[in-house]
């Protein structure tokens, strides 16, 4: 089943998950010491993040080492880039107002 991103990251676990493999890369297990969580539950979050693409396994021997897929998250940031430019212009709007309210004070 194909997992949208956005469907991953609603979850906080694997937005927990994603900000500690975004430092560095870390096997299962130790992703798994960071959680009040059994392996098998961080394994199904690793796997859905996994299929969406938003992190990537790297064997290094016997041990698989998960990594935060970049170009990925960068497809996050560009939607979300829409939202950041309505804000921002509604705060600059809402600086005018407060400085025409504060100059009408003096």
């Amino acid at each position: 089943m194909r997992r949208d991103i956005f469907q991953a990251i609603a979850d906080p676990t694997r937005r927990a998950i994603i900000a500690l493999i975004a430092l560095q890369a870390m096997t299962p297990n130790a992703i798994a010491e960071n959680f009040n969580s059994t392996r098998q539950a961080v394994s199904k979050h690793l796997r859905i993040l996994t299929e969406c693409e938003l992190v990537k396994q790297e064997h290094q021997g016997r041990e698989i080492y998960y990594t935060l897929e970049i170009e990925k998250m960068k497809e996050i940031d560009k939607w979300i880039e829409q939202f950041r430019k309505i804000w921002e212009t509604r705060f600059n709007q809402l600086d005018e107002v407060l400085l025409t309210l504060k100059k009408q004070t003096k």
